[in-house]
């Protein structure tokens, strides 16, 4: 009796342990949030015609990107 209590109490432990969520912190290099994502600089890998700092050039950038992912503008009627 007291073996299947002390194993009910370890699969109790083991299993809440197991709930825990890890701690979420930004590893070197990771991007922060620390200000809007259009002021950011321009690099190699930003979409073409999109000019680093400019706030109307990303809002344009993302609504044509947004344009193709619109399921009611792909489905001809």
């Amino acid at each position: 009796m007291i073996a299947v209590r002390t194993g009910l109490l370890l699969a109790l432990a083991a299993g809440l342990a197991a709930c825990g969520e890890p701690p979420q912190e930004l590893a070197a290099g990771q991007k922060r949030a620390d200000r809007p994502a259009w002021q950011s600089e321009a690099s190699p890998f930003a979409a073409p015609g999109w000019q680093g700092k400019d706030q109307a050039s990303w809002e344009q950038q993302i609504r044509s990107r947004n344009q193709g992912q619109n399921e009611y503008a792909r489905v001809s009627k």
